[in-house]
């Protein structure tokens, strides 16, 4: 064979390979949403400190913040309840995050008591039963609003809708406690837990049904200390920073469940 009969038989085989596949990109994950609540606003300033901070200050800066953060991870959408100083019902609240498809709520407070010593953050879940009289009467401070908002079942029978309705409870009751847990791991050390910090109570924003919902109390502004500590910037950068750990950590595990 000639070189110019072997050069087209060459080009001929190599015409012939099979192209080479394109090497298909892993789908990326949905991003997570996160619903963050700065609690109060507006008209309502929460409890007001030893020296005059305003809770829904305290409570927007650190949302703000950690709304930053979650986003520049890549990894999660976030929902604000209150873009601005505004007052917010808290049925409103509630049906924010579920209209934004939130797969977690997270509040944030800063409390208050009688005892000018109490100190430390808390974390609370949602339980028709206070677990004491001091989360009982946060509870009942903390709501102003005593409505439930449903979910759309009607399609169901009666029956079947109380089997969902369970089987949804007992699902985000789970994960709610599973966040909680990892907060207060997260954030202590280095703050300051109060004896016991995962409570219970029946607050109005930890009532949707079907989002696992935490209120974050992140300390007394009964208290000078926390007060002071509470109103400086980075400090409120370390809460917002555990917090993001915090919620890596829920989701590391509730993939993994």
């Amino acid at each position: 064979m000639g070189p110019v009969a072997g050069s087209i038989a060459g080009g001929a085989a190599r015409a012939a390979a099979p192209a080479a596949k394109p090497v298909k990109k892993p789908a990326l994950r949905p991003k997570q949403v996160v619903a963050i609540d700065a609690g109060h606003g507006g008209k309502d300033p929460g409890t007001i400190g030893v020296n005059g901070t305003y809770e829904k200050d305290i409570t927007f800066a650190v949302a703000r913040g950690l709304a930053g953060r979650l986003e520049a991870t890549g990894r999660y959408q976030v929902v604000l309840t209150r873009t601005d100083d505004s007052f917010i019902a808290l049925p409103e609240r509630v049906r924010l995050a579920r209209v934004g498809h939130a797969t977690l709520f997270v509040s944030l407070h800063a409390d208050s008591v009688a005892n000018p010593h109490q100190r430390g953050f808390s974390v609370y879940t949602r339980a028709e039963q206070a677990s004491d009289a001091m989360t009982a009467a946060l509870a009942q401070r903390e709501n102003d609003a005593d409505r439930f908002v449903g979910l759309d079942v009607s399609t169901h029978s009666k029956a079947v809708r109380s089997i969902l309705f369970d089987l949804m409870h007992r699902e985000t009751a789970n994960n709610a406690t599973l966040m909680a847990q990892t907060v207060v791991a997260k954030l202590h050390p280095p703050f300051t837990p109060l004896q016991r910090p995962h409570r219970e109570a029946n607050f109005a924003v930890l009532r949707a049904p079907d989002i696992p919902s935490i209120l974050v109390e992140m300390g007394f502004l009964s208290n000078l200390d926390d007060e002071k500590l509470l109103n400086q910037a980075s400090y409120q950068a370390k809460i917002a920073d555990r917090m993001v750990v915090a919620v890596d950590g829920f989701f590391t595990r509730t993939a993994a469940i």
